[in-house]
């Protein structure tokens, strides 16, 4: 059973005294940045209802003063299933024997990320299991071809741990970015989601190496996983202010029954919201997607991770008949829409709650200065 944010349960319940600490914790975080770890704590051992809507004003007001109500999209490519790891919440990790495992050519993602480029997608994101199918030259094939083609573009990779020497290669080659949630900064959480031959110090390792690289690093975390705690939670914000990522991807832990963590309660739709905004208090120019698993967890979750703090989202661009095979989680949207239908739709959600689309690279806004500056 899920141990996180006990008093959600008990709206309105909280005295008046922990309700205005709690109000004055938001209001010290949104100047301040960051918290102690007691506060952090404080702050999710004791909010209801009634101060989560504070919470998420705060967090939408500093997401407006660095973004506004823009939306980047990124179009999203699941390119394999295969999977060397193990991870014990994953659908697609390596002792799941009931799916039906595909990847993608180097031709077919290059045919699929032309439409997408047709569809005005100016940013790709290359997703897959940790298939040893795609090493260091048929990637860097993969990206020079990708850059020769659409040389306007940024090309973003989740492909899991690599050496950092490959990371070098693939950078070289035309990688932007590289998504790789730690999962988990808690070490005996992280050991109880993972096998044996996972290494927590490794991951972290990784996604240091991708930042003296000089990637935009994406890292991130789920939300309710089995045994998670909330001073788990505050050790991400606390690894995650540390890292100083450019990207960071929230989403609620949904359990797979063909998994080992079957019979789980799967995260909800509010903790994983709280989780949002706190790391847009905590990292104010952070990118932070509205996650697809919100959407599968609530027909709008999506919609209302953009009103609390995130301001990205990652249409589909996969082939339909694959979608459905990259199940890392039971219950997902959107696997029988085509590409058109799914940009159209993502559009009209966005513009649904008071959002535009933005479909330009879509840089942290630091770089996106940095960059605006060069052309002057």
């Amino acid at each position: 059973m899920n141990t996180i944010f006990p008093k959600l349960k008990n709206d309105f319940q909280n005295d008046e005294v922990i309700t205005t600490n709690i109000y004055k914790l938001i209001d010290k975080y949104s100047v301040n940045n960051h918290l102690s770890k007691d506060e952090f704590l404080f702050i999710l051992d004791n909010i209801t209802e009634k101060e989560t809507r504070y919470l998420y004003k705060k967090a939408y007001d500093l997401k407006y003063e660095f973004y506004q109500n823009r939306v980047y999209l990124r179009a999203l490519i699941e390119i394999s299933n295969y999977c060397k790891m193990g991870c014990k919440y994953c659908g697609i990790n390596n002792t799941v024997e009931s799916i039906e495992r595909y990847r993608l050519s180097v031709d077919e993602i290059i045919e699929y990320c032309a439409l997408g480029y047709s569809l005005g997608y100016r940013t790709f994101v290359i997703q897959g299991g940790e298939d040893s199918y795609y090493t260091d030259d048929v990637l860097s094939l993969l990206l020079h071809r990708l850059k020769s083609e659409m040389p306007d573009t940024r090309i973003t990779l989740s492909l899991g741990e690599r050496s950092k020497k490959s990371y070098q290669i693939l950078k070289d080659a035309g990688a932007d970015r590289y998504l790789l949630r730690h999962e988990t900064a808690s070490k005996k959480l992280y050991n109880y989601l993972h096998p044996s031959y996972m290494s927590f110090e490794n991951r972290r390792e990784c996604l240091h190496n991708l930042k003296e690289i000089g990637y935009q690093v994406g890292a991130g975390f789920m939300v309710g996983t089995p045994s998670q705690t909330n001073k788990d939670l505050v050790d991400d914000l606390f690894f995650l202010k540390e890292l100083n990522p450019h990207m960071v991807g929230i989403g609620p832990y949904l359990c797979h029954e063909d998994t080992e963590l079957k019979g789980n309660m799967s995260g909800t739709l509010t903790e994983s919201l709280i989780m949002v905004a706190m790391t847009r208090l905590l990292l104010p120019k952070v990118l932070l997607p509205a996650t697809t698993a919100l959407g599968s967890l609530h027909k709008i979750g999506r919609e209302k991770a953009l009103k609390v703090g995130a301001n990205v989202m990652m249409p589909n661009i996969s082939p339909t008949e694959n979608r459905e095979l990259y199940e890392i989680y039971q219950n997902k949207i959107c696997t029988t829409d085509t590409s058109e239908l799914c940009r159209n739709c993502v559009e009209a959600r966005i513009v649904g709650v008071g959002h535009v689309i933005d479909l330009g690279v879509g840089d942290h806004i630091d770089l996106e200065r940095v960059t605006n500056n060069a052309r002057k």
